[in-house]
């Protein structure tokens, strides 16, 4: 029992040792990691509305709930109804123009000496074959929507009940911290707290970055006369989660498009305006939501993004930064300043 009572003495090694069995137990969940994913960024987004609600007008936390959950299902729904169609037209225009792009460049805008560019490019290429043997990928892509509708359900379903009763599920969770193994859940809690401390807010602040890079674009898109902004603002969005690489990224398609409209010029316009917003981000937004001490090197952020991407898929592009942020602050890295990395409270 001595050898027990040190352990239990020992709060790092404990810890770790608790860490380590939580993400044991999150390996064997992976396949929930969608659910868990979306029910915490619900709850998250859902707990910081009714906190900000509450602040100018005293109203019960559940009704604000209801009404939050009841105003996002009828939106989610008059949203489908109304831009399914919109959108798959102009997906489907959106494919035409980038097919065109590949299979006639006579049509292309441009100077002379660029069309042939690109002419001998698509001649050394198989990129139309390679787009059109793609089809069947596409196809279980549609058919895995919807198992993701049925994740995206339960999530919102577990979220709501998590928001509505969090006052009285917090007080029953309290109960465990004075349990015959209270040192194990003081070890969960202290993780749960660094956890929402770190990945919560960084998440919060990488969502509200993405929500500004997408109205920011999309404007300057509308007053390029750029088609299809629809389905554009949902990409840009979707991929502006992304950190760093999101924007280097939506260059690609955008500036196919725009190549098809305007020409040479037009990708010059969007090369700027991208620009333009990584400015915005890196040295207005960042500082603003996040304390600039928690900003990481691009090699960093690169790398956190790759081993990201191998360990959790597509959802490690959006939540490997936030992760190595929660391990920077357990493991007390501290900055130029000679200060612990302290991510600040959006919203307080």
């Amino acid at each position: 029992m001595k050898l027990w009572d040190k352990f239990l003495a020992n709060v790092k090694l404990r810890r770790w040792c608790v860490l380590i069995f939580i993400i044991f137990v999150l390996y064997l969940m992976r396949s929930m990691m969608s659910m868990l994913l979306l029910t915490f960024i619900f709850s998250l987004l859902v707990t910081k509305w009714v906190g900000f609600i509450r602040r100018y007008i005293k109203i019960p936390a559940p009704i604000i709930v209801i009404l939050t959950y009841l105003l996002f299902i009828a939106g989610v729904v008059s949203a489908v109804a109304i831009y399914s169609p919109v959108i798959y037209d102009q997906a489907v225009t959106a494919s035409k123009h980038i097919i065109d792009f590949y299979e006639d460049p006579n049509n292309l805008h441009g100077t002379t000496q660029i069309k042939d560019m690109i002419v001998q490019f698509i001649h050394r290429s198989n990129f139309l074959s390679e787009v059109k043997g793609s089809f069947s990928i596409i196809i279980q892509y549609v058919s895995s929507v919807g198992q993701m509708g049925v994740t995206f359900f339960l999530s919102l379903i577990l979220s709501f009940f998590f928001t509505l009763e969090e006052k009285s599920m917090g007080e029953f969770s309290k109960r465990f911290l004075d349990a015959e193994f209270s040192w194990f859940f003081q070890d969960v809690y202290y993780f749960a707290k660094t956890f929402t401390k770190t990945f919560g807010v960084v998440l919060e602040a990488q969502f509200l970055i993405a929500l500004f890079n997408t109205i920011f674009t999309t404007l300057i898109m509308a007053f390029m006369g750029i088609p299809q902004l629809v389905i554009l603002s949902i990409m840009i969005f979707f991929l502006s989660l992304v950190p760093v690489a999101g924007v280097i990224i939506s260059l690609v398609p955008l500036s196919i498009v725009g190549y098809s409209v305007g020409g040479l010029k037009y990708i010059i316009y969007l090369i700027i305006m991208i620009a333009v917003v990584h400015f915005l981000e890196a040295y207005i937004l960042n500082p603003k939501l996040m304390s600039s001490r928690t900003e990481l090197p691009i090699f960093y952020t690169f790398c956190a993004l790759i081993i990201g991407e191998e360990i959790f898929g597509t959802w490690g592009l959006i939540v490997s930064v936030p992760i190595l942020a929660f391990f920077l602050e357990i493991l007390g890295v501290k900055g130029e300043n000679k200060k612990a990395i302290n991510i600040k409270r959006i919203v307080k």
